[in-house]
């Protein structure tokens, strides 16, 4: 893997690995804002202003934008996290100068006329209420609001209809304004292509970019609680969480493989135990999400209302087991299922640009497969039982739940069990 990096006289940060056999390119700007920069006021705007990029620059028209993209074959798209904002184009690799182009357009000369803004703020409340109508994804929302009552980081990405119907133009020039700066930002791409060149494209394509912003990220401060939404549903949506491990910390590979033991496939022991053996659910799993400053631990169940009262003890029980005991047999898969999926991402381009635009946002700078590896062969089963007592027994439970809740009972009954 051939990866090089320039930073240019702006701040700027201009990354690119090299696949010389294949025959496309992915290049993406990543900015360092997400929906906990926010402010109460804003929430939803980092959202907000990832839709309307595409909808219109100082010489481009939004079909303009979208019919230079696929007359070439390419694809240009963009999500926004609780930390970062990501742009991206797919294309052949004799075409990334457009996609450099494009996407250094909509990035600094993006225009958000009246009728765009309006027609896209319809677009935005339907996708909140399609979140809203899809209780396994607003109850990642409702155990995200327990965990950081009060923090930019506990808000909705999508924001509210309320504020959504409210922000403005001049919302979304001034948010834009404030942090789309060059230290705030990294231009990455995989594929076929010149690193000295690529950063050239850059160069000429990104340089009306200001330097860099006054600190806004506010600190996550984990608490615990619950939230609960009745709704006459056929299941109940659970997510336990608990605080989790931030990036950078020393567990975090153990704990993305005491995840993979817990609850990460059809031979993890959540699975084995809570659907295979017992009925109880048709879907569970478990996650390590994790943040340059903090993370969570969750656990995600769905289930019929007569088997909730039966589900929460198992999963408590299994929890604990794991600070216990874990054998030789688990941990080697384990490592065997995360070192297969590195080894599968290098295969894409788009997976590959997302891993550099990734490290650049968290770390500043590229780590190896093998440093990942190395750090993956390093653990042992100890280590996994400890990092699951660290976190079972650091936190307070956090719980989102939404469903027909009659029959789940009470908070402080529910923790007893964890």
């Amino acid at each position: 893997m051939s990866v090089r990096s320039t930073t240019l006289s702006n701040g700027l940060r201009v990354v690119s690995d090299e696949m010389s056999n294949v025959e496309t390119v992915t290049v993406g700007a990543w900015v360092d804002v997400g929906s906990r920069f926010e402010t109460a006021d804003e929430n939803g705007l980092s959202h907000m202003l990832e839709h309307m990029a595409f909808k219109g620059t100082k010489r481009r028209t939004a079909l303009d934008i979208a019919e230079e993209i696929e007359n070439v074959g390419g694809y240009l798209n963009a999500y926004t996290s609780r930390e970062h904002t990501t742009y991206y184009a797919r294309l052949l690799k004799e075409d990334l100068e457009l996609g450099v182009d494009m996407l250094g357009d909509i990035l600094q000369h993006s225009t958000f006329i009246a009728d765009e803004l309006e027609r896209e703020r319809g677009v935005i409340i339907q996708e909140i209420g399609q979140a809203e109508d899809t209780p396994d994804d607003i109850v990642f929302d409702l155990m995200q609001s327990a965990a950081y009552p009060d923090q930019p980081i506990g808000r909705p990405i999508l924001g509210t209809t309320e504020l959504v119907n409210a922000y403005s133009r001049s919302d979304l020039m001034h948010y834009m304004s404030n942090h789309y700066k060059a230290s705030t930002m990294a231009v990455v791409a995989a594929g076929n292509l010149d690193h000295d060149k690529f950063v050239n494209m850059v160069e000429a394509h990104f340089s009306s970019l200001e330097l860099k912003r006054d600190e806004a990220k506010v600190k996550a401060i984990y608490h615990g609680g619950e939230t609960r939404i009745e709704r006459d549903l056929e299941q109940v949506n659970l997510l336990f969480g608990f605080d989790g491990i931030q990036f950078d910390d020393p567990d975090y590979y153990t704990s993305q493989i005491m995840s993979m033991i817990f609850g990460g496939g059809m031979s993890s022991r959540l699975f084995q135990e809570v659907r295979e053996k017992r009925g109880l659910v048709y879907s569970i799993y478990s996650y390590m999400g994790s943040y340059v400053d903090g993370g969570t631990f969750g656990v995600h169940a769905g289930t019929g209302p007569d088997q909730v009262s039966d589900l929460i003890p198992v999963v408590g029980e299994e929890l604990r087991k794991m600070t216990v005991k874990v054998t030789e047999q688990e941990l080697n898969r384990a490592k065997a299922q995360m070192k297969a999926g590195i080894l599968m991402s290098l295969e894409n381009t788009t997976s590959r640009m997302e891993q550099l635009g990734r490290q650049q946002m968290i770390f500043g700078r590229h780590i190896s497969r093998d440093e990942v590896i190395d750090k993956i062969n390093e653990i042992d089963t100890q280590s996994v039982t400890n990092c699951a007592a660290r976190i079972l027994n650091g936190s307070k439970l956090s719980l989102g739940a939404i469903g027909p809740l009659n029959s789940l009972y009470g908070y402080d009954k529910i923790i007893s069990h964890f």
